[in-house]
């Protein structure tokens, strides 16, 4: 019986999720909006948990759902998919993209690593400052994927220097690569994608705004403090190697004409960012954080290299991972579907007892729920579910927005156990180089620290 389901896990997943759907459209009289928005959320939160199709294939469900079922109008879907935020995120990649493809990061990267010199506690410190610095500005995801080949060529060049010693070195510095990419993430708005989602499905369903250098102030310090945390912690676990010498061979080149222009367009994007709300103000002119990004992108086509070619070509934007844009415009539709059918107003007033819990109990509440809920399903999806929910939860109880949907995002990027919970998590595993138990052992750990970190954190910071 194990073995047939094992087998059949996602056709039975599809089945039974198509029959609930069905029973709770026909209980609606197909024209309860309550009853056909709950019938799509859970069709989506099953797909998304056990994968029946990619969960960026699950995100365009309310593309052909919503409308039918009476959920959103045409104009009310678009505007889902084509939120400022997922166009912000869009730039964001483009501008990730010219980083990689002049090696820039690796310039940077080169030389953090050369500043803290080369024992083993002072390569770990070097990838781990790297991989954080360039996570804030860029996905945790591109990070991982420039930041892995680095790690990759130190590792064998240890493995064939000192063949046979088991040392849990090169296991650290995988884990440093992957962690430290996901803190980093946490401190603004394009370093992770929840981040983007908490913001988008709160501008599309309560048209409350949070700014680029909003979420830095909120985001920045927590992502410090848990990368201190983090990097003691690592530091703790390699014991008497600390001082042992590194062989290392990565090494540092000339800054080139490409390298310097795309580095300049990339700090220019930063300060637009940083002074938007000033220069919003001096010119009376409405800009978005997304239109700074979207212009940078823009420039690369239009900027020439030294091959007096553009510094990117659109045929470089094929890398660019556009289901995570996709799943931005389907998880903001599922927010508007349950906020316009009242379904979360329903659920928030069926859950009276919370008002006799304590703030910084319900924090605590829903920061373990999102931060061990991520290690089974994707960041990403699980935001777009929650997020709703604990917004209208938090109304109803008293408090703000913000108080819980906040702490819900940034637990979302605190998931170290399993390969699946983040894609930081899911590239380093691909090197061959950690188990899943080693994983888990040590990731368990650092979401103990995280809790801890962001229960007084966000008790403090957001009360």
């Amino acid at each position: 019986m194990k073995v047939f389901f094992a087998k059949h896990k996602k056709a039975l997943s599809a089945f039974s999720t198509l029959l609930i759907f069905a029973v709770l459209v026909i209980s609606g009289g197909g024209d309860s909006k309550a009853y056909n928005a709950l019938a799509m959320a859970g069709v989506m939160v099953v797909f998304w948990i056990f994968e029946v199709v990619p969960i960026y294939a699950t995100a365009l469900i309310p593309l052909f759902l919503a409308v039918p079922l009476g959920l959103l109008d045409s104009t009310d879907l678009a505007k889902s998919y084509g939120n400022h935020n997922v166009y912000l995120f869009l730039g964001g990649f483009i501008l990730a993209l010219a980083l990689e493809k002049w090696k820039v990061h690796h310039q940077i990267a080169s030389r953090i690593i050369a500043l803290f010199g080369s024992t083993k506690s002072r390569v770990l410190i070097g990838f781990g400052l790297s991989a954080y610095i360039l996570s804030m500005w860029i996905s945790n995801t591109a990070t991982a994927l420039m930041m892995l080949p680095m790690a990759l060529s130190i590792i064998q060049l240890q493995d064939s220097k000192d063949s046979g010693i088991n040392d849990r070195f090169p296991l650290l510095l995988m884990l440093t690569v992957a962690y430290a990419s996901s803190i980093g993430g946490m401190a603004t708005l394009v370093g992770s994608p929840p981040n983007t989602q908490m913001a988008a499905t709160l501008s599309a369903t309560y048209d409350l705004h949070i700014t680029f250098v909003e979420w830095m102030r909120i985001g920045g310090p927590v992502s410090l403090i848990l990368f201190l945390f983090f990097t003691l912690f690592f530091q703790y676990l390699l014991g008497a190697e600390r001082t042992v010498p590194v062989k290392n061979e990565i090494l540092q080149s000339n800054w080139t004409r490409p390298q310097k222009r795309v580095l300049l367009l990339f700090a220019c994007v930063i300060l637009l960012w940083v002074f938007r709300s000033n220069i919003v103000a001096l010119v009376q002119i409405e800009i978005k954080d997304a239109t700074i990004a979207i212009l940078g992108a823009f420039l690369l086509f239009l900027i020439p290299s030294e091959q007096n070619e553009p510094l990117l070509r659109w045929q470089d934007t094929v890398r660019i991972p556009w289901g995570i844009l996709v799943l931005f415009g389907g998880g903001i539709a599922l927010a508007l579907s349950l906020e316009k059918s009242n379904v979360l107003q329903y659920l928030a007033a069926n859950a009276e007892f919370l008002n006799h819990w304590s703030l910084v109990f319900i924090l605590l509440v829903v920061i373990v729920v999102s931060l061990f809920a991520t290690e089974l399903m994707s960041n990403l999806a699980l935001v777009s579910v929650l997020v709703p929910l604990v917004a209208v939860l938090a109304t109803q109880m008293g408090y703000t927005v913000f108080q819980l949907t906040i702490p819900l995002t940034l637990a979302a990027s605190c998931a170290f156990m399993m390969p699946v919970s983040t894609p930081p998590n899911a590239i380093v595993f691909s090197s061959g180089k950690v188990t899943i138990a080693q994983m888990a052992s040590i990731g368990f750990f650092l979401n103990i620290i995280a809790v801890l970190t962001l229960w007084g954190y966000c008790y403090f910071f957001l009360a």
